[in-house]
């Protein structure tokens, strides 16, 4: 298992409740053992919860696994032949399947890492940086409108910062929600303190004694900035796969059964997959993504042959609003509401193309949207049965 995170350890958990009593050996460049990313931009970040909490797994349960964790050191290269992993200490690991679960890394902009104040976020460490310079400074600029730039910035604002929200969408997750739903977070940042400059790129950034003091807009205007978090999305994590043989586009190419090739697999935000009822190549950045898959592909390294098509599922909660998608959302797709209504801040959106519902939006209503994920479940089934 290359990758101690999310998606590796329920692989390894998988493997083991379906009856796999082999050797199994984690491998992680983190020193930590495997912890839960969503809370760090919001629980961790605002100081609501210790590191501990995080820890996907208290040690005894990690040890019952009867899993060898090496962590602390990456994984350099991959023979796919003979199912051999080189670690970046010199380690060669040999096995009779790989499942590659190296995840992503966040997006740069030019310039930044020779600026202090400038942050990503990612890992522990991440977290911990953008807190203390938080707790520090008053203004905070965020560059990034997608989801994690959202939670971020209405996490800082809740700590009592000066929050500017920064990037070319003309709202809050416009790019994964749609008009509707994005004017709506617009309304819910500003009302939570959030400045929006949004519909503009970041052309660079000022510095004081090689610390930020400025985020340049592509319209020639500086906003000042004491601290400056770049959320600009990920890439996968597949470098170290050069070489190796295997397809890397955007990921690590697999097929339906999330094989990338004889014996080797892709899980969580790296696998790039044939998604058999979207009919195309997805690849998903979620907490949910990483379980379901991982449990698909253990199946598979068992000897199974089984598809992996599920319902994307994400959530994010930003001041007093969570939102749960299931499905797909469509920049195109005819947005209806079928539950609640928007003036009371709890309502269920349908997204509709081509008269088939590709995924729902709930907004303060969790009941109701897993009921309506069903339409999204239908839809699918006809698809594959097509």
């Amino acid at each position: 298992m290359v990758g101690a995170s999310a998606a590796g350890l329920s692989t390894v958990e998988s493997l083991r409740r379906r009856g796999y009593g082999g050797e199994l050996t984690v491998l992680g460049a983190e020193t930590h053992l495997p912890y839960d990313r969503p809370p760090l931009s919001k629980q961790v970040l605002a100081g609501n919860w210790e590191i501990d909490r995080t820890l996907l797994r208290p040690e005894p349960a990690l040890s019952a696994l009867d899993a060898e964790f090496v962590l602390g050191d990456a994984a350099t290269g991959l023979d796919p032949a003979t199912r051999t992993v080189r670690t970046a200490s010199g380690r060669t690991l040999e096995a009779d399947a790989v499942v590659l679960a190296t995840g992503v890394r966040p997006r740069t902009l030019p310039g930044q890492d020779d600026i202090a104040g400038i942050h990503v976020l990612r890992t522990l460490e991440d977290t911990l940086a953008l807190r203390a310079d938080l707790l520090a400074a008053s203004r905070l600029v965020v560059v990034g409108e997608g989801v994690l730039g959202a939670e971020i910035a209405a996490t800082a604002a809740g700590m009592g910062l000066a929050v500017t929200m920064v990037g070319p969408q003309p709202a809050p997750m416009a790019a994964q929600v749609g008009p509707l739903i994005g004017e709506l977070l617009a309304q819910v940042h500003t009302e939570g303190g959030v400045e929006l400059r949004l519909g503009t790129g970041v052309s660079g950034f000022t510095s004081r004694r090689h610390r930020v003091a400025g985020v340049c807009l592509d319209t020639g205007e500086v906003l000042p900035a004491d601290v400056v978090v770049v959320a600009i999305g990920a890439k996968p994590v597949t470098g170290w796969l050069e070489g190796s043989g295997l397809t890397l586009d955007n990921g690590v190419l697999c097929d339906s059964r999330c094989r990338a090739a004889e014996g080797v697999y892709a899980v969580g935000d790296v696998a790039r997959w044939h998604h058999e009822g979207f009919g195309n190549a997805m690849r998903l950045e979620n907490r949910t993504n990483a379980t379901e898959q991982a449990n698909a592909v253990a199946a598979n390294v068992l000897g199974d042959d089984l598809a992996y098509a599920p319902v994307p599922y994400y959530w994010t909660d930003q001041f007093h609003v969570k939102l749960q998608v299931h499905g797909l959302l469509p920049a195109d797709a005819a947005v209806t509401v079928v539950d609640g209504d928007v003036a009371t801040g709890r309502f269920v959106a349908r997204y509709t193309r081509d008269g088939r519902t590709t995924g729902v939006l709930g907004w303060n209503m969790p009941k109701q949207t897993r009921l309506r994920r069903q339409e999204v479940v239908d839809a699918l089934t006809e698809s594959v049965a097509a």
